[in-house]
């Protein structure tokens, strides 16, 4: 075994043995420190970085033992190496070092060649737990790193999607403002002139339909509602009411024409009319611009609730998941690239049992496959999404009518860093973290599918099991 130089520590209370250890140490290649009882050796260990700790049993104060146990207890000491300094007649003391957590022991006599072996072997042991440690550390970079992108991702769309319909709030919020003035300018114009209890009940008759109206817009096609508002408009001209360009397309969108004006203008003199018609044009509008906000509003109130349902917000990370929910969420948040030419097709099973899971890492196994599956089809086709229960498993299957996977890829498809598409246009890491997530912290499985024109992902969770509350 090759022998690696490190930084030792040696912890005993006797100067002999201390300098008798120092010097075989440093005739070997390693750096040494002395700490001659337990407390200094504790600070010192707390102070700077070793490799190897030889540890004396028998000292005043501190002894071997709790030395050891406060070294285990603590978190940034607990994995450096301890070897114990014992005497033959401490065997059993070592015995409960090693139960301890100690990893070896070295007898007192010393010897240069035993000294190295077991040095030796504990140095290696923390060369390979030091291994260990970075290449966990590098993936769980690396899957925050994935996580980040996605989320960059989602961001990208969130921000597309709730721009849409607070736009068309804040738009129609100032239409609004400048319907109501007008209205008030209608009222105002209407108190001038007098209008009989018949009027009235007309009026309240016109107020009703526009807000019934407003709820079910009138549907026409453009050609035919062109000529309707040409129509009307030539005829309010006619009528004398000069914003008649204005108002016509309002009434059109109300569902009146010529005809029916033509009777609502014979129970108003000349002079009230004018009044009449803008008041009806912009009840109507008003009534129109408050179902286009509450629209709106209730949009952003529909993605903002997916996306913290979608995320798991203020829960705890176990949680008993609707698997049918976290599909439905992760299509809210990928709706502004599903929209293009992507039909999606939900054959879910009524009867799905809910499970107990990580929810939000699920939606990112979610958002993984079916992000893929879009990307596939490059913008046209079909994606299934398919749920069922089978024996003691929640099976879920997402589809897509994409060109297929390779045969020689699929073996390798959830290697970490291997990706099909080109060069900057995937981590690889996507399907790597989307298996680990099924595989390792759910006890799931996690299979694929794919032959020219279809491709599809097969995710089985079980449904009473004890991998997700241990993991």
């Amino acid at each position: 075994m090759k022998n690696e130089h490190g930084h030792i520590l040696v912890v005993d209370d006797h100067k002999t043995n201390r300098l008798k250890l120092s010097l075989g140490l440093k005739q070997q290649g390693h750096t040494v420190a002395l700490a001659e009882n337990g407390q200094q050796a504790l600070d010192m260990l707390r102070a700077e970085s070793f490799d190897v700790v030889l540890l004396d049993i028998i000292m005043p104060e501190l002894d071997g033992y709790q030395v050891l146990e406060q070294m285990k207890s603590d978190s940034k000491l607990r994995d450096i190496p301890v070897i114990m300094v014992s005497a033959v007649e401490e065997i059993e003391s070592v015995v409960r070092c090693i139960e301890m957590g100690a990893e070896d022991y070295l007898p007192k006599s010393f010897d240069p060649v035993l000294l190295k072996a077991r040095l030796g072997a504990c140095l290696e042991k923390k060369k390979l737990r030091d291994l260990e440690r970075a290449y966990l550390q590098q993936e769980v970079m690396l899957r925050q790193s994935e996580k980040l992108a996605t989320l960059g991702k989602l961001s990208a769309g969130m921000a597309h999607e709730l721009n849409n319909p607070a736009a068309a709030a804040q738009r129609g919020a100032g239409q609004l403002q400048a319907a109501v003035a007008q209205l008030q300018q209608a009222y105002l114009t209407m108190s001038e002139v007098s209008l009989s209890h018949a009027q009235l009940d007309s009026l309240r008759a016109f107020d009703q339909q526009a807000q019934e109206r407003a709820e079910q817009p009138f549907d026409q096609d453009t050609l035919a509602r062109s000529d309707r508002e040409h129509e009307l408009e030539t005829w309010l001209v006619d009528r004398g009411i000069e914003n008649g360009w204005e108002f016509a397309p309002v009434l059109v969108g109300l569902g009146t024409d010529a005809g029916e004006l033509g009777s609502v203008a014979e129970d108003f003199t000349d002079s009230q009319f004018p009044a009449v018609i803008t008041w009806l044009s912009c009840t109507y509008t008003i009534y129109s611009l408050l179902e286009e906000i509450g629209h709106g509003a209730g949009r952003i109130a529909e993605i903002v609730k997916a996306l913290k349902t979608y995320s798991y917000m203020d829960q705890a990370p176990i949680q008993s998941v609707n698997v049918h929910e976290g599909l439905d969420n992760t299509l809210v948040m990928l709706r502004s690239k599903l929209r293009e030419g992507i039909t999606v097709r939900r054959e879910y099973a009524e009867d799905l049992p809910k499970i107990q899971a990580y929810g939000s890492e699920l939606n990112q196994v979610w958002t993984n496959i079916i992000d893929n599956a879009v990307d596939a089809m490059n913008g046209q086709g079909e994606l299934v999404l398919r749920t069922r229960q089978e024996d003691g498993w929640v099976v879920v299957e997402i589809e897509d009518n994409g060109p297929g996977i390779p045969d020689e890829a699929q073996a390798n498809i959830f290697d970490p860093f291997f990706t099909t598409k080109s060069p900057g246009e995937g981590t690889g890491l996507g399907l790597n973290i989307s298996h680990n997530i099924i595989v390792q912290k759910h006890g799931g499985e996690i299979g694929v599918r794919s032959a020219p024109g279809k491709t599809c992902f097969e995710i089985r969770l079980p449904i009473n099991s004890e991998t997700a509350e241990n993991a």
